[in-house]
């Protein structure tokens, strides 16, 4: 499906809601490393992708890693882990989430 100009797999509506997570929150999907292809989480990554995933390297923090479904603005790894919100609208992100960050992205919540 396509979501602001960005093709996100597994997403089922334009704000890249999905099966596993379609709280009026669930606003993002997630760029894998692995593909460079937006999910809207690790679950349809697994059930759409024909290999495995990896996370995004610690040293590329500062690469567009995750889409706004909201706007469609795409943040780093370092603008988006811990911001309750999209910066550029304000939309509202769901808070656990941050359960995953070990899930998307190397050395954060691996703790």
């Amino acid at each position: 499906m396509q979501i602001h100009g960005h093709e996100v797999r597994g997403a089922v509506d334009a704000e890249t809601r999905c099966a596993h997570y379609a709280s009026e929150r669930d606003v993002v999907a997630i760029k894998f490393a692995c593909c460079g292809t937006y999910y809207p989480c690790f679950r349809c990554h697994d059930a759409v992708a024909d290999h495995d995933a990896e996370r995004w390297p610690a040293n590329c923090r500062d690469e567009p890693a995750v889409l706004c479904g909201a706007c469609g603005v795409e943040l780093t790894v370092e603008e988006y882990v811990g911001v309750a919100a999209c910066p550029a609208c304000d939309a509202a992100f769901n808070p656990g989430c941050a359960d995953h960050y070990h899930l998307y992205f190397e050395g954060v919540g691996d703790e």
